[in-house]
């Protein structure tokens, strides 16, 4: 069975595999076995993230680009493909977040958030679909503030990642079954990282108090799931929006 977890010869692309969840997806699915491409608007920080998936023994290739340009997309894919011969897994992370009132967000401000977290996600995924091939998998990574409200306000964020659970369902059923390309999202609770940085003080350990399990969560369970989804050992799991939340949704 845990050979089934494992992905051995397997290419994925990560965005937003700067930092944060995005690093650590990206050394994850080195660890199983996968070989990495990673984009994102920081170059010499995706080159550290090189660096941490080169020394789990795997290759990995730096693209710098903005997910939000439909043809900084398709040539990520082109270079992935040209690099590394193949591309069996997307990880759709890349995303920002505004905590501005709805009555004072400007549209440029409200235009790029769901630009980058849900437009940027389809053309990825739009890319990707064109070349993928059978057994392969998409990922799509939303948030809990998809489901429910913790009290920041954040339209914007909210929206794009309620988006991307109408984008999962619709390519599951459009690909699963025609091209073989499974689909799944997950919805991350609160983990530490750059995002939660800007949090006003003392923010996050009221929402820590809801949740169940009384802490936020590690990068390390966030990145399992991942792995999980992207390997066969989900192979019957399409069209999904898996929390990974320590029960926030619960309450």
């Amino acid at each position: 069975m845990k050979d089934d977890f494992r992905l051995d010869g397997k290419v994925a692309v990560v965005t937003g595999a700067s930092s944060g969840l995005g690093a650590a997806f990206a050394q994850a699915l080195a660890v199983a076995g996968a070989h990495v491409a990673l984009t994102g608007r920081r170059a010499e920080r995706l080159v550290e993230t090189a660096s941490v998936v080169e020394s789990e023994g795997r290759r990995a290739v730096v693209i710098p680009g903005d997910v939000s340009d439909p043809d900084a997309c398709q040539r990520a894919i082109d270079q992935t493909m040209t690099a590394l011969g193949r591309v069996d897994i997307l990880v759709n992370n890349a995303g920002v977040g505004t905590a501005t009132p709805a009555t004072r967000e400007s549209p440029d401000e409200f235009r790029e958030v769901i630009e980058i977290n849900l437009a940027g996600s389809y053309w990825m995924a739009q890319a990707c679909g064109r070349i993928m091939l059978p057994g392969s998998s998409i990922i799509n990574v939303s948030s809990v503030l998809a489901l429910m409200s913790a009290g920041l306000p954040q339209a914007a964020y909210s929206a794009s990642k309620a988006g991307l659970h109408g984008l999962t369902r619709d390519l599951a059923a459009q690909w699963s079954g025609r091209k073989g390309i499974r689909v799944n999202a997950v919805a991350p609770g609160f983990f530490a990282t750059e995002m939660t940085e800007h949090y006003a003080p003392g923010y996050l350990d009221e929402v820590v108090a809801r949740v169940p399990m009384g802490r936020t969560g590690e990068l390390r369970e966030a990145a399992n799931v991942i792995v999980f989804l992207a390997s066969d050992a989900a192979s019957y799991v399409t069209g999904i929006v898996l929390p990974v939340d320590g029960g926030f949704l619960v309450v």
